[in-house]
């Protein structure tokens, strides 16, 4: 199995994975006391899992490199060009931490209107930090949101998936920190209804989660069985940031315009063409794209795919561990599982969507008390 950089458990792998769940003998729920009542603890209203409650399937490909992502600039004839690509299935982790090297990286010195090639969130954290630091902006792109990648991620703050141990540095390690940390903080900023960003308690099979940045995650504690109502050995709990994506790039992009920027769309087929553009900086946030168009081979697809099923307004909480994930948004329940490295399609697999749907089915009815 690939080393990545946190613990698998975060989302089970289909094919590595076995995806069923298997009881395991627990002590119910414990009753507390409490005056003349007698008050569960621990207890939680589950998903109501089955096929016919499936309304949507997706599949998305996240970049991912080995190495880690890209922050670089490079100069293409008059034209300067950042890179800020291949994050992996922490596009929304480092987006804004991520953007803002970009951004520091190429605005030095500069003068004039500004390009940005991309409009998934890497595109659009660049454009809006490019316009707060007071240049005019131009975003070309194949596909506007609802119609990227970005707005098929699950929208769990937490990162996942995006490096390989042994292929990074420590310069890239601190480079990651950084980001992380000032995307955190600009993601808490922004929390609420307005963007579709809200924190959320986390169950999570094993231990507590590893701390990504200082004051990450904000609550991180192993739990009593008497604590959580999940058919397992060890459980842990962890506050951290959900985003509703289709919301939360709808608006960006609504600030973009807002801010003077324009949205073009284009699709470039050689570097020779962003350098023929008029603006003399462009930053160049293609995703995985950036394979094709700039040659960078150690870009690999890693599909995800998800069953959304209607929203349940009564489930505050998300999961993750041997039966995939479930993140609970306004828009929808999502539950995912895979990471598939070098599998180009878009289609959502039935099979596999049969497996993600079944194993949470048997996760939620083996709920030892509910709420």
């Amino acid at each position: 199995m690939t080393a990545l950089a946190l613990p698998l458990d975060r989302r089970t792998l289909i094919g590595t994975t076995a995806l069923g769940f298997a009881s395991l003998a627990l002590p119910g729920c414990v009753t507390t006391p409490r005056g003349s009542r007698a008050v569960q603890t621990g207890c939680l209203p589950p998903v109501r899992v089955s096929p016919e409650r499936v309304v949507r399937t997706v599949a998305g490909l996240r970049p991912y490199r080995a190495s880690g992502f890209v922050v670089r600039q490079e100069q293409l004839g008059a034209t300067r060009l950042v890179h800020n690509y291949g994050h992996g299935g922490a596009g929304i982790t480092l987006s804004w931490g991520s953007s803002r090297l970009a951004a520091n990286l190429g605005l030095q010195g500069h003068s004039g209107p500004v390009a940005v090639i991309g409009a998934g969130i890497m595109g659009l954290t660049t454009a809006r930090l490019v316009q707060e630091a007071g240049f005019p902006v131009t975003i070309y792109a194949a596909s506007l949101p609802p119609d990227t990648t970005s707005n098929l991620a699950g929208g769990q703050w937490h990162p996942y998936g995006h490096y390989r141990e042994s292929a990074v540095t420590p310069e890239w390690r601190e480079q990651c920190r950084a980001a992380a940390d000032y995307s955190w903080r600009r993601f808490n900023l922004m929390a609420g209804e307005d963007y579709g960003i809200g924190l959320l308690p986390t169950y999570k099979e094993g231990g507590p989660e590893t701390p990504f940045v200082p004051g990450y995650p904000p609550v991180n504690r192993s739990l009593a069985p008497d604590e959580h109502p999940f058919p397992a050995e060890r459980m842990a709990r962890y506050d951290t940031l959900y985003v509703e994506m289709g919301r939360f790039l709808k608006r960006l992009t609504e600030d973009v315009r807002r801010g003077g920027g324009k949205i073009l769309v284009r699709r470039f087929a050689s570097p020779a063409e962003i350098e023929a553009l008029p603006e003399r900086l462009a930053f160049n946030c293609t995703g995985l794209g950036a394979r094709e168009l700039f040659g960078d081979l150690e870009l690999r697809p890693a599909r995800g795919q998800l069953a959304i099923l209607p929203p349940q307004p009564e489930v505050r909480y998300a999961y993750t561990g041997r039966a995939g994930y479930m993140f609970s948004r306004p828009d929808g329940i999502l539950l995912g599982g895979t990471f598939e490295l070098d599998n180009w399609s878009t289609t959502p697999d039935p099979q596999a969507i049969a497996e993600i749907v079944e194993s949470h089915r048997r996760l939620f009815d083996s709920f030892r008390c509910t709420a």
